[in-house]
């Protein structure tokens, strides 16, 4: 996860697979609390451009204000704009019965969803949860997958994030060809007028722009190469029968 935080923009975060949590975004030292993750702050002019880092940004922190329905409304949301983690917080949500009824079928969909693109990071949580379900459970979760992928899947979802995503630098662009400060809501480096923001206490245009480019770099990764999923099936592994994600 990205978010544009007030002062400058936070590294990427890994996302814990635990399930008495919110499956939420961690450092590598690690898990925040509620209260870290309610003091996330999230920039609102990022909706205009990567919405799908923008909205995780937003779910992070309703989760840490423990507004539960909120927040899945808001990773749901971050989800239709092609937020693979976002999608894999909902399946592990789903999974653990994380403040929510325990559905499996749901998880597992919505980890298929998230494991979708080539060297998925969330490809082995996928597998680890299809290689634990029953044979009902993957049927279910195949029906689920035909709903969903309209919305969700790769195919619809990141043609669309990425076109806000286009729309949205190339006023960036234009506005940095004159070079100087920009202020976008919800990012600043001083204290701003109540009134109105002070551009002299913005940051600089360049550094709103790469960090937004980044975002969107990190929202897409994989996506350009990306096959969809594909039936749920089991394949042959070393170990234990394990699902293949495409």
């Amino acid at each position: 996860m990205t978010c544009l935080l007030v002062a400058g923009f936070a590294a990427p975060l890994a996302v814990s697979a635990t399930t008495d949590g919110p499956a939420a975004p961690q450092s590598t030292a690690s898990v925040p609390s509620d209260a870290d993750l309610a003091a996330t702050k999230c920039a609102i002019g990022e909706e205009r451009i990567v919405p799908g880092d923008y909205y995780y940004c937003i779910a992070e922190q309703t989760y840490g204000e423990q507004r539960y329905e909120y927040a899945q409304k808001f990773f749901t949301t971050a989800a239709s704009w092609a937020s693979k983690p976002a999608q894999y917080v909902l399946g592990v949500m789903a999974l653990g019965g994380d403040h929510q009824p325990i559905n499996r079928p749901l998880g597992l969909a919505w980890l298929a969803l998230a494991a979708e693109r080539p060297h998925s990071n969330f490809e082995s949580a996928y597998k680890s949860a299809y290689a634990g379900a029953t044979a009902r459970e993957r049927r279910a979760a195949e029906d689920l997958l035909m709903k969903m992928r309209p919305t969700y899947g790769d195919a619809t979802a990141a043609p669309r994030a990425e076109e806000r995503y286009a729309q949205g630098m190339a006023q960036l662009r234009r506005v940095e060809s004159n070079g100087g400060n920009y202020c976008m809501e919800g990012v600043s480096t001083a204290a701003q007028s109540s009134m109105a923001p002070d551009p002299s206490q913005c940051p600089p245009i360049q550094v709103v722009v790469s960090a937004v480019d980044k975002a969107a770099t990190q929202l897409f990764e994989g996506w350009k190469t990306h096959v969809t999923v594909g039936p749920l099936q089991q394949v042959a592994a070393p170990t234990d029968a394990a699902p293949g994600t495409k």
